[in-house]
């Protein structure tokens, strides 16, 4: 895998002032975690069965994993800022590798439950610093090719889990959709520690705590936030109100602990910059929209197309095959046209997408549904890569990390709340009680519905960009 890792680095980067050995191992650093967010859903049936658990016992595997990275992401990013990144993205993977070992070995579903969190925060740490490694061990000019790379990579991990799953249940039980972290864990922790460059800190860096009053109240808004948008599914009953009535006060105490502390875990004054405050909102919004895809895709092919659980599957692959086919082409595009108009563009081809999606009537079948996919998805690479770019080029490398965290913050809250808010659109669109009972033309009818909200929200993200005129950090070459 490492070779061909390599070669896809080659392909990415070229060689010139780069080295290709530690992109390997950011690489693999973006891989793992991405593979566990969709390996454990192959998992779920073989699971309940073990445990003898329930399904939506069980779903708590997902959902703490994901729980974990959203709350802690920010902090991962800020304290390998103060510490060091590389000794923290040296420890962030040896947890990932000990938890995943701990995870198939796991006697109880609450057992995997506790050492699945501590992968979460392994993979919370492997994420938020694989991007902001980008700075340091790749030119500048080059920094578009390397985020593309990084989005494939992502891509390949989510497009791989449910069959690798799959595989490796039928051939050795459900511990080894965990086990197999353990040997990339070996390698990425080997390459992390002999070709990652040597923190660099400066006597501030030395002298600066760190916020930890902030940390365990940003961590608790976002785990009430995160809960709120998905328990229930969708459905808000009081205790969804109570859990986001919660997140507002914490996110007020949140910004008054910031504003007063020596050390804040975000420095506010960051959100003066247009470009930030601009590239975290876009990546919202997309992610937002991307989730809908997931979410209600399933129900129109099964429900409104009629087709068989197998065929759902090849075409539900169709957008992560498009990601890593487009992951790295995107990125050298965006280092030879500049971020802004990139970023412009992608935006454009997700919302022409969307409303293809939107628009394009059931007799079309699957073609209809398949071509407008991939136009979102090959625009989204492209997106990802220019606005990933726009944010972590021509920043101090002292806020990297925080940056880095909230980037993949801003991502994760976009698709947490899109499994929430667009699937509650689509129930809407339906105007049926029962989604799983529709009739095709009511759930023709919620699709689109939900692709028209999306359409609206990306032209909310595109009025951003074009506003943001700071946005471009490379120019043309």
């Amino acid at each position: 895998m490492s070779n061909a890792i390599l070669a896809m680095n080659d392909a990415a980067v070229g060689r010139r002032g780069v080295d290709r050995w530690a992109l390997v191992g950011l690489s693999l650093s973006m891989l793992m975690p991405s593979l566990d967010t969709s390996i454990a859903n192959a998992g779920l049936p073989a699971l309940a069965a073990a445990f003898s658990a329930s399904f939506q016992d069980v779903q708590w595997i997902v959902l703490t994993y994901l729980l974990a990275i959203t709350t802690l992401i920010v902090s991962a990013g800020r304290l390998g800022d103060t510490i060091g990144r590389r000794r923290l993205m040296l420890i962030g993977i040896a947890v990932f590798t000990v938890a995943s070992l701990l995870c198939g070995l796991a006697p109880t579903l609450g057992m995997l439950l506790v050492v699945r969190a501590a992968q979460g925060l392994g993979a919370a740490v492997m994420m938020a610093l694989a991007v902001s490694f980008v700075g340091d061990t790749v030119p500048k000019d080059r920094a578009g090719s390397a985020m593309g790379l990084l989005g494939t990579m992502s891509a390949i991990g989510t497009t791989l889990g449910p069959s690798l799953g799959g595989l490796l249940i039928a051939g050795a039980g459900w511990s080894a959709i965990f086990l197999v972290n353990v040997p990339l864990g070996m390698l990425t922790l080997r390459l992390a520690y002999r070709h990652l460059p040597a923190d660099r800190r400066s006597p501030k860096a030395e002298s600066a705590g760190f916020d930890y009053a902030g940390t365990l109240v940003l961590t608790l808004t976002l785990a009430a936030y995160a809960l709120a948008m998905t328990l229930g599914r969708g459905h808000f009953g009081v205790l969804n109100i109570l859990l986001l009535f919660a997140a507002v006060l914490g996110a007020g105490a949140f910004l008054l602990i910031e504003a007063n502390t020596a050390s804040p875990l975000i420095r506010l004054a960051m959100f003066r910059d247009s470009t930030l405050r601009a590239s975290l909102a876009m990546s919202a919004l997309v992610s937002t929209v991307m989730m809908a895809t997931l979410v209600v895709g399933p129900f129109y092919l099964v429900r409104a197309l009629g087709l068989a659980a197998v065929s759902v599957g090849f075409v539900l692959s169709a957008g992560p095959l498009v990601s890593v086919l487009t992951g790295v082409p995107s990125g050298r595009v965006v280092d030879r046209f500049g971020t802004r108009r990139m970023t412009i563009l992608g935006l454009a081809g997700i919302a022409g997408g969307a409303i293809g999606v939107s628009t394009v009537p059931t007799s079309l079948g699957v073609t209809g549904y398949i071509a407008p996919l991939i136009v979102m998805t090959a625009s989204y690479a492209l997106f990802q890569a220019a606005n990933n770019t726009a944010i972590m080029t021509g920043i101090h490398p002292g806020q990297r990390g925080a940056i880095a965290g909230m980037l993949g913050l801003s991502r994760n809250l976009g698709l947490i709340t899109g499994a929430s808010v667009m699937g509650t659109v689509f129930t809407i669109g339906t105007a049926s009680p029962d989604i799983t009972t529709a009739t095709p033309s009511a759930i023709a009818g919620g699709m689109r519905l939900t692709f028209a909200v999306a359409t609206m929200l990306i032209i909310v993200a595109l009025t951003l960009a074009v506003r943001s005129r700071s946005l471009t950090t490379r120019q043309p070459r």
